[in-house]
């Protein structure tokens, strides 16, 4: 498991763009958006050295971020890797390009729970590369109460040690699954519950973050945050106290994927990538790196047994039937957007 770098889901606060150059300028060049610190750095040197082309790899902090960017047509890319309600989305609005799975043999690794998902019937247009929880990292030294539901991040007693992600959608998820919604609920009368809950919990959140929740709880700034189950996975490495828990009342799986753009140069060869991906060598050193789970059974039983057993990255079947996968909320998007405003400007 990577130990000295961040792993994460959605880390970066600025877009940073870095190149990794191969020699000779007739090569081709492929344009990769992804999130932060999320693959081996060595693993696109390979891929460029293997297939004698150049990479340009760009980082995004948030799948709202890189949907804009893309939209407006801000960069010219030939893969992304969104979270399943962004690549249903993007299906929708006809900006990705159907996959060439002949092109991907390597997709046969995957195990058969991560594909055929709703958000992209039949993978038609989406290869998984990395899944996951959303639940809550803690202190287990200073938080004396069980981590079991959702109404812990409203208990006073934590006022001002409590992070939640600046993040509509995972908030909104939250406060919908306290109340017994689904946290795709597109009921005007439940969102405005939910509203009205973060609005209640605001004044005990100490930082609405990002990659600074983590650091925080490092440094014992604050004892819990709303967090992604990767995040456990780097923080447990230097802080054996630190817990994450899925609470009881259920939560948010989530599937990051590889897509190709609609608008792409290099179909061809973003195929050969994501089949790179897939190569149970290249994806057992992406998952020992960023410490998210991999949808590969046969890489996963390669990592070291405290991973793999480890039920906080890898949960029970039981903690993953109490969770739901995002779907688009389609025009209901901007009713969710609006309520969070209304949230953040609230006193």
């Amino acid at each position: 498991m990577k130990k000295t770098f961040f792993c994460i889901k959605s880390t970066v606060i600025t877009v940073m763009l870095f190149s990794l150059f191969s020699c000779g300028s007739d090569k081709p060049v492929l344009n990769i958006y992804n999130w932060g610190d999320y693959i081996d750095e060595s693993v696109i040197s390979d891929f460029e050295k293997e297939f004698e082309v150049k990479v340009n790899y760009e980082l995004f902090a948030s799948n709202e971020e890189m949907y804009v960017k893309i939209k407006q047509g801000g960069g010219k890319y030939d893969l992304a890797c969104p979270s399943d309600y962004m690549i249903e989305r993007m299906i929708n609005e006809d900006l990705l390009s159907p996959l060439d799975k002949a092109n991907i043999p390597n997709m046969k690794l995957i195990g058969e729970s991560f594909l055929n998902l709703p958000f992209d019937k039949g993978n038609q247009y989406s290869i998984p590369y990395m899944w996951g929880t959303l639940g809550i990292l803690y202190n287990s030294d200073k938080i004396s109460d069980p981590v079991d539901s959702w109404d812990v991040l409203w208990d006073k007693k934590y006022s001002g040690k409590i992070g939640m992600y600046n993040s509509s959608r995972d908030s909104f998820a939250v406060a919908l699954k306290k109340l017994g919604f689904s946290l795709n609920s597109t009921n005007t009368g439940e969102i405005e519950q939910a509203k009205n809950l973060l609005i209640e919990q605001k004044p005990l959140v100490l930082a609405y973050g990002e990659d600074n929740l983590k650091d925080m709880l490092a440094s014992g700034e604050i004892d819990l945050a709303l967090a992604y189950s990767g995040d456990y996975g780097w923080i447990i490495e230097e802080n054996p106290q630190m817990a994450y828990r899925v609470p009881d009342e259920g939560s948010n799986i989530w599937f990051d994927n590889w897509v190709i753009l609609k608008n792409t140069a290099n179909k061809e060869l973003a195929e050969k990538f994501i089949n790179f991906m897939c190569r149970e060598d290249i994806a057992l050193r992406n998952a020992d790196y960023i410490g998210y789970a991999t949808p590969i059974p046969s890489v996963r039983d390669q990592l070291d047994d405290e991973v793999k057993n480890d039920e906080a990255i890898y949960p029970p079947q039981a903690v993953v039937e109490k969770c739901e996968v995002y779907v688009d909320l389609k025009d209901f998007n901007e009713v969710v957007d609006h309520a969070w405003t209304e949230i953040k400007a609230s006193n």
